[in-house]
């Protein structure tokens, strides 16, 4: 599978890792192109960062999860990077995926605007209450039960996790309640849909929450 590098020093190993996964259809180089590089490097923030693509056949096998595990972040962790992993929308989904299994092994998650399951899943959520809602007997299969199982346990705040959303996404509704179980600090909410323009404020804003100096 595709990635993309762009490191903060040449021939150095940044202390903090970014690995970011696009939306469905979309390519590591839209994070190029949407400026996601030139935010980090204007801020000069000593972080490297990595933008993974999808192949949707590996999405649906979850051999996706094992791939990132393997080749991005435990490389990177061996060489001393905490690590983050985050994502838009599938993407966001993804590396939830990913939490669920491994979460001790990340440093954080940076999520914009995640797509959160089938509606036949999060209306039975939303229905119970994220908190009164139970998984039950998990098959090994049912990714969105396990995702939201996970969601349930954010509230614990065991791993740093940002949400970022789009006041008008089509998605919103979802967003709010998977927003239920985090502290009001880690929720960023933006004017905005399902769209580049509201991802790259909610980028620019995560950084500037998550590792700009205290007196920029």
């Amino acid at each position: 599978m595709r990635r993309l590098f762009d490191a903060a020093r040449p021939g150095a190993v940044a202390p903090q890792r970014i690995v970011m996964l696009p939306a469905a259809f979309a390519e590591p180089e839209d994070f190029l192109r949407e400026g996601f590089v030139a935010a980090v490097r204007e801020r000069r923030l000593d972080i490297d960062l990595v933008f993974a693509g999808l192949e949707l056949e590996h999405v649906s096998d979850r051999s996706m999860l094992e791939w990132l595990r393997i080749d991005l972040i435990q490389p990177a962790r061996a060489r001393g990077c905490a690590v983050w992993v985050g994502g838009i929308s599938l993407g966001a989904y993804l590396a939830l995926c990913l939490a669920a299994r491994h979460g001790g092994e990340l440093a954080g998650l940076c999520l914009f605007a995640p797509y959160l399951g089938s509606r036949i899943v999060a209306n039975e959520v939303e229905r119970a209450g994220l908190a009164s809602w139970s998984a039950g007997e998990l098959d090994p299969d049912d990714e969105e039960r396990r995702v939201w199982r996970f969601v349930q346990s954010l509230r614990a705040g065991e791993l740093t996790v940002h949400l970022g959303l789009g006041r008008e996404d089509r998605f919103a509704p979802r967003h709010r309640l998977m927003a239920a179980a985090l502290a009001p600090s880690d929720v960023d909410m933006v004017p905005g849909g399902h769209d580049w323009p509201t991802w790259r404020t909610l980028w620019g804003r995560f950084l500037d929450r998550r590792f700009a100096p205290a007196d920029r």
